[in-house]
Parts: structure tokens; sequence; C-alpha cells
């Protein structure tokens, strides 16, 4: 793949573990420069992703924000113009998973989640949205999941707020194709991350998921990393619109 002559510039959000970490990583590694998102309470978390990054030979800004709020996603995206003065690509990675069964599932949860995964995807999107048109260039990359095609006990908010990210990427890609922008989604499957144990903490639960996966075993977060870094890339200029499953064999549609 022939390499950009500048540098891009990749925002990815709650990075600072799990998925979003890999693949601020591997973005690295791909040769970008990064500004890497996180909540306050994350920040030391967040500054060691930075340190790996930069030790990869990228520059790396630490921002911090809760994307749900649309006052602290329009500062750090402004923090982002001023330091690099783009953003060529934008991995929507922060979520939230609060497990409980509908008949007792508080409002406070569902608002939450959603809040989180459905509404911050929109409101770092919506803000970095003027960059990209400006300059006629960009690539969303927008992490769902499976449980958003087909859902898991427990998980009906979680579930919920990502089937909307997937119809929310469907329509984005249709309106900002014209301007030279992809939006895309992966859905990954059951990742060994500290929120994904929470569908693994039951060994007998952990082994029927390795059962029905075709490959037969877990995902790590570096699985989710690679096809996440393609769709970031120019390599995926004619993709757009599209939902990936990466989940080792779960989901076949």
């Amino acid at each position: 793949m022939n390499q950009p002559e500048e540098r891009r510039i990749a925002l990815v959000t709650g990075a600072s573990r799990g998925i979003g970490r890999a693949i601020a990583l591997a973005l690295a590694a791909a040769g970008f420069d990064l500004a890497l998102n996180d909540i306050a309470r994350q920040r030391a978390a967040l500054d060691q992703v930075c340190a790996e990054a930069i030790a990869h030979g990228s520059k790396a800004l630490a921002v911090l924000a809760d994307v749900s709020h649309r006052d602290e996603v329009e500062k750090m995206v402004a923090d982002i113009m001023a330091a690099f003065g783009r953003v060529d690509a934008l991995i929507n990675n922060a979520g939230i998973l609060i497990p409980s069964p509908i008949v007792s599932l508080a409002e406070s949860d569902w608002d939450a989640v959603m809040d989180v995964n459905a509404k911050g995807t929109f409101l770092v999107t919506q803000a970095v949205l003027p960059h990209m048109r400006a300059r006629k260039y960009g690539r969303i990359v927008n992490i769902a999941s499976i449980g958003g095609k087909h859902g898991a006990p427990a998980q009906a908010h979680y579930s919920a707020s990502k089937a909307a990210v997937m119809g929310f990427t469907r329509v984005l890609a249709q309106e900002v194709g014209a301007d030279g922008i992809t939006a895309n989604c992966l859905c990954p499957g059951i990742i060994v991350t500290d929120m994904g144990r929470t569908n693994l903490d039951d060994p007998e639960t952990r082994a029927q998921w390795i059962r029905i996966t075709a490959l037969r075993r877990l995902g790590q977060p570096d699985d989710v990393a690679g096809p996440a870094v393609f769709l970031a890339s120019d390599g995926a200029a004619f993709i757009t619109g599209q939902t990936l499953n990466v989940c080792g064999g779960i989901v076949f549609s």
C-alpha cells in the first residue's frame, strides 16, 4: 500500500484500554499520528498508550472528554485542530456496558449506555465532520458489536445502542460520500477485554462461546485493530456504509 506523503492524523475515542488501545497502537505502527481520547479517570492509562505510540515514532496527544457531553467534545476537537490542523480518520470506539435484565433495568443505566455508545458516536462525528468536509477527505470507523445484531440477555440497552450505531453509520455514509468521506462499522464478537469479561466470568459461559465460534477461540483486541486500520486507510477508499463482523465466526451476515 502506498504511504501518503504526509502522516495521517487519527482520533481514537476510548483509547486507554482494550480495543481502543489496540487500535491506537496499530495505527501508530501503520504511520498515523494520534489524538487519543478517554475520560479523566483514565488519564494515567491514556498517557501510557500515548507513550507507547510515541515509541512507534508517532506524535500522540491525549485529549480528555466525556463523549456524551457536547461541550467537552467540541473542546476536544478544537484542541486537536490546534495541535494537528486536521483529523483524517475518526475511530468512534468509546463505549460502556452495564448488564441488567430488562425487568430491573434502571432508566439511568439505559440513558448512560445510550448516551455514551450512541449519542457519543453522533456527537464526535458531528464535531469532526466540518473539518473533513473542508478537506474533502475522511475515514470514519464506528465500533458497534454483534450484540447490535442479535443481542444477549441482560444487554437490551447495549444491543439497542449498537444497533443505533449501525443505522447511524449507514445514513452517514450516504450523506458524506460526495465529500470524499467513508463511514463503516466493525462488529466485534467476544473479545477478551475488561468490558468483554462481562460475558466471560463464568467458565461454562466462556467454554460455550468458544464452542460456537468457528475459529474455536475468543477474540483479542488486536483482532479488531487490523480491520480498523484497514478501514482507516486509503486501501478502503471504495468501501462505505458497510458493517463487518469481527467475531471469529459467530455471526454470518
